[in-house]
């Protein structure tokens, strides 16, 4: 089995490592760096952003949460779909007419403050940082699982090759890494998924061995799995749908084609991809792993746990009904998946760092072209260390669960101001900054006093705030602050002319 699975995971990073090296030979230029120098086309952006959002909470996180909580995970399924439906009708063709480079550059074209920038990169910072770990947490359990090396080992392991990758190949290497990871998702889920239904007999009598084995019985079918109350649950549906539409990974992508229209089709091709493998991954992976993982102490401690935590249960799968083969490949699927994530989530770090915050506040200083590259370069670097750093304190944190809570802080501080300044002509600079702050603070302060962080990692004795998911809070509470400090902070018009 480590064989095997040893042989994939290096095929995966050769070609991943010479698509880099490809790459490094066309992105010499700030533009190739950040934006592919928009030359993408439409479909092969759809590929890239299905490649880019398809994360470890797709392979590793949300099959997990099923295994155990069953079809209350149906909030993980149809808001990313439904999210996608969205950035196509709101905001795609906008945001390609008004950007260049950076949500940064989408804000100041709106709203005419240089200051706006300096917001735009640091929430790009603690949205992707959040994600970034999540990404790093799946990968450093499976990469420990299929070498048998320590979670820590593994983790820097993976930062050393995302660091490289962005440092060398920029915006053009993570495209074509995201395009072939998306491919290899969509026949590796295909595959397990005809493979379970034939080792089960069939369909129906998956389903009935999934009911059969799991602990809730025909509970598997019903809601309360994941014992969410109501205000949970809405507030998990509204962070993960709401979030998605501003994910600054996501968003960047449309600077990669050339035009409007490009930016749309790339969405509708995204849609169609993503729609078909969280379907296939609902309908048919998730109850296959509780029908072959349950009970099966093959894959299961002394103590009956899975064997490297709940994110591992999908390997464990493809292990149980395609053998040594099937492990080992859909393995490298998972780290390749993991891989095209980390990649767009570092470039949206150091671009926000190197072209937002670091961006001359007086509008005639001219750009270094060549320094604003060097500080690119340097944030990739910094950002991977620190994103090892948390991920090795967030270990034992589901994927799924991370994910959310970086969906809960885009929802709660860039998708009120990224949806305001293209569709409120009165939204003032001094508004989105102002519910864009409170939207950050409010959202990452309720998260960490939240049972999730305030008890499982703080160790404290009981929550401040009661849920994990505060989003349904924080993000009404963005808009409000940017309708009133809007309101308040009009432009006074000039008197109109007398006549006589």
């Amino acid at each position: 089995m480590i064989s095997i699975g040893i042989v994939c995971f290096l095929v995966t990073v050769a070609l991943t490592l010479g698509i880099t090296a490809w790459a490094s030979r066309k992105s010499s230029s700030r533009s190739a760096m950040y934006a592919a120098e928009g030359k993408v086309t439409g479909g092969q952006n759809g590929l890239a952003i299905a490649g880019d959002f398809m994360s470890a909470t797709t392979v590793l996180g949300v099959v997990g949460l099923f295994f155990t909580g069953g079809v209350d995970t149906m909030i993980y399924f149809i808001t990313p779909p439904a999210a996608m439906c969205l950035i196509l009708l709101w905001t795609a063709g906008p945001l390609r007419r008004l950007g260049r480079f950076t949500l940064g550059d989408v804000l100041v074209a709106r709203l005419a403050e240089p200051n706006m920038r300096v917001f735009s990169g640091v929430s790009t910072i603690v949205i992707s940082l959040i994600y970034l770990i999540a990404q790093l947490v799946g990968a450093g359990a499976l990469v420990s699982v299929l070498f048998g090396l320590t979670f820590n080992l593994s983790v820097i392991i993976v930062g050393a090759l995302m660091a490289i990758y962005i440092v060398f190949g920029g915006m053009l290497a993570a495209t074509w890494v995201q395009i072939i990871k998306a491919c290899l998702l969509m026949i590796g889920v295909v595959v397990i998924s005809a493979m379970s239904i034939a080792h089960a007999g069939g369909l129906a009598m998956l389903f009935a061995q999934a009911s059969a084995l799991h602990h809730g019985g025909t509970g598997l079918y019903r809601f309360g799995g994941m014992k969410l109350d109501p205000f949970s649950a809405i507030s998990l549906t509204v962070g993960l749908t709401m979030g998605v539409l501003g994910l600054p990974h996501l968003l960047i992508r449309f600077f990669t084609v050339p035009d409007e229209s490009a930016a749309r089709r790339s969405m509708v091709t995204a849609c169609a991809i993503i729609g078909l493998v969280f379907i296939m991954t609902f309908a048919i992976v998730g109850p296959a792993s509780v029908a072959f993982i349950t009970g099966n102490h093959a894959f299961l401690t002394p103590t009956g746990a899975v064997k490297g935590g709940p994110n591992m249960v999908v390997i464990h799968l493809a292990h149980a009904v395609g053998g040594e083969v099937l492990m080992g490949a859909f393995s490298a699927v998972a780290f390749a998946t993991i891989l095209a994530v980390v990649a767009g989530l570092t470039i949206a770090i150091a671009s926000a760092t190197s072209h937002d915050i670091f961006h001359p506040r007086a509008s005639a200083a001219p750009r270094n072209e060549a320094g604003e590259l060097w500080l690119f370069r340097l944030a990739a670097v910094v950002a991977s260390v620190a994103a090892v750093a948390l991920a090795i304190v967030f270990q034992k944190e589901n994927v799924a669960y991370l994910v959310a809570l970086a969906m809960t802080v885009s929802a709660s501080t860039n998708f009120p101001v990224v949806i305001l300044s293209l569709y409120w002509r009165k939204l003032t600079s001094a508004g989105a900054m102002l519910g864009g702050l409170v939207g950050l603070i409010s959202s990452v302060g309720l998260i960490v006093l939240s049972p999730g962080v305030w008890v499982r990692v703080l160790h404290h004795a009981a929550p401040i705030f009661p849920a994990d998911y505060p989003a349904l809070v924080s993000a009404p509470l963005a808009f409000a602050v940017c309708w009133l400090a809007s309101l308040a902070t009009q432009p006074a018009r000039k008197p109109a002319a007398a006549t006589v």
